[in-house]
Parts: structure tokens; sequence; C-alpha cells
């Protein structure tokens, strides 16, 4: 091991000073998807870049997708925590809606068909908007499905989401 000098480790640390202070590049242009379309992030007005900087980045590693594309998409949407109990068959649901929302009339639809109990939030509520903020729900409509001991069995925001849901033999959000 050697033994550097007070004064040497100073002459590296202005080196290093000076060569970061030189470094040359240009800005990075961040482009994402915001109402059906992409563009420049910088651009954006201050609402959507609050939405932007919440939004949680997935990163998928290669071995432990499954062989299906679209049961690899709706693996994301699972907590880590639900995919540690993500069995058995949807007992309850909690759907999250608001009244000026034009999406919400076919999912509500869609739920009272359904044959599991289920509690309507709206969102617009302060108990409505409370619970959603705990379970994390950034849109409505949102459908979240619990099974027999209450752990997060998937999540819905459409019909076809539901669909594909109820009418698989294993559940397709888990």
């Amino acid at each position: 091991m050697t033994t550097r000098s007070l004064a040497k480790i100073d002459a590296e640390i202005a080196r290093t000073k000076e060569a970061l202070a030189n470094v040359k590049g240009t800005e990075t242009e961040v482009y994402a998807r915001i109402v059906g379309y992409y563009r420049s992030v910088r651009n954006w007005n201050k609402g959507k870049r609050d939405e932007y900087d919440h939004r949680k980045m997935f990163v998928y590693d290669s071995k432990t997708l499954p062989e299906n594309g679209a049961k690899a998409e709706a693996s994301a949407a699972v907590s880590p925590e639900a995919e540690t109990v993500c069995s058995g068959n949807p007992v309850r649901f909690e759907m999250f809606v608001r009244a000026t929302c034009p999406n919400c009339p076919p999912v509500k639809e869609y739920m009272s068909q359904v044959t599991i109990p289920g509690k309507t939030f709206d969102v617009d509520s302060e108990a409505g908007f409370n619970r959603a903020s705990e379970l994390g729900i950034m849109s409505a409509p949102t459908v979240v499905l619990f099974n027999e001991i209450g752990a997060e069995v998937g999540r819905a925001n459409s019909t076809a989401d539901l669909e594909a849901f109820f009418e698989a033999k294993e559940p397709v959000l888990c």
C-alpha cells in the first residue's frame, strides 16, 4: 500500500475538478408518451411533468420473464409484495371511479355483472382519494382484486383487462 501525502491528494483533486469543468457534451432529449403520442419531456406543462416524475420505471430481467409476452406485460402491474402471495381466485374488489371519467361507465357496468362482492370509491371524495392513495392508484377507472387473505391479485383499468382476468384459467394479472 502506497502512502500519499496531503499535497498529492490535493493536486489530484484539483486535476479532477479541472477535468470535470472541461467536460463537453450535449443535453439529452427525453421523449415519453403523453396523451397518446410521444413528445419531449422538457416541453410538457407543469402538471404533466409532475405526473412524469411520479411514474415508476420497471426493469425486466430477461431470465425471469415468462415465455408469453402478454403475461410478461401484465405481470409488471403486480407489486412485489403481491407477487409472493398472488394465488387463488379473487373474492372481492375495490373499484375507483370519477363522475367525469369517460371510461368509468363501461367498467362499472362490467363489474355490476361480476359475482364477487366489492366496493366502489369515488376518488373525488376525501375517503375515496385517501383509499386510492393508500393503494397507489393513479388513474380512474381502476379495479383492484383481492384474494381470500386480502392480498392484491390484480389490477385492471378497462373492460378488456377485466375480461382477460376473469376469463383466463390462470389469472392473467398475477
